[in-house]
């Protein structure tokens, strides 16, 4: 587990701090709260990280602005014609009820067409859809890891869709398994295909150090613009850590 000290700039600024075997300190503003957290070298004391903090303060208020502004989207009531999205894609609902086996029909433009028995409730309506979505991530993901497995020269032994709160996807080293967000079936296919292929350099190197991010630069140079596309979408309520 990592350990994580809380360093307080000022009265509004506080800081995770987090030390790790790497050369150079890093730093990031995470969605959806602009939340700071650096990563600094075990030798650097917390002055210096302090002192760094402070140098970088214009760039942390810009972005955590931007996160600010950032559109949420509130927990899903399943109306009538309510926002819905598929690969970054925003389509209406409608809701069709039948004494029938629960299904999603997908085949225009606008509408996502949820089919439920009737008197079904929030609950039961958002497990339809989210396993829809589920089933359509199972379709998409095997072709990005096969693409990938050849360019990065790792092997995935498995891997498998959940709904995670704070992340949009992890990995176990050891059994070389990847878990995907399912969030992620909501944003488009390239945000996808950034978050598998992260998950998967972590494969050759388990820590956000500076060989992992030489690594991402190497496979994926543009993947700075697939994470900022990821966070400038619309979120849910909660803290993902990309």
């Amino acid at each position: 587990m990592e350990e994580i000290k809380v360093l307080e700039i000022s009265s509004q600024l506080s800081i995770d701090v987090v030390r790790k075997d790497i050369k150079n300190m890093h730093l990031a503003v995470y969605p959806p709260t602009g939340r700071v957290r650096i990563a600094a070298p075990l030798r650097i004391d917390d002055e210096a990280v302090r002192l760094f903090a402070i140098s970088k303060i214009a760039w942390i208020r810009k972005n955590q602005r931007n996160f600010n502004s950032q559109e949420r989207q509130a927990p899903r009531q399943f109306k009538e014609r309510e926002s819905h999205y598929f690969l970054g894609k925003r389509y209406l609902l409608r809701i069709i009820e039948e004494d029938a086996p629960p299904k999603i029909v997908f085949k225009t433009k606008t509408y996502i067409d949820l089919y439920a028995r009737p008197n079904s409730t929030l609950e039961q309506l958002q497990t339809i859809i989210n396993e829809w979505y589920r089933a359509e991530l199972k379709k998409l993901i095997p072709a990005i890891i096969d693409k990938w497995e050849n360019q990065i020269g790792v092997t995935v032994e498995d891997w498998q869709v959940k709904q995670m709160k704070t992340k949009w996807g992890t990995c176990n080293i050891e059994k070389k398994r990847i878990w995907i967000n399912l969030e992620l079936a909501k944003k488009p296919l390239q945000c996808l295909e950034y978050i598998v292929v992260h998950e998967m350099i972590h494969l050759l190197e388990r820590h956000h150090n500076d060989r992992f991010l030489s690594l991402m630069e190497k496979f994926m140079p543009q993947w700075k613009f697939y994470r900022e596309e990821l966070n400038r979408l619309p979120v849910s309520h909660g803290e993902w850590k990309y």
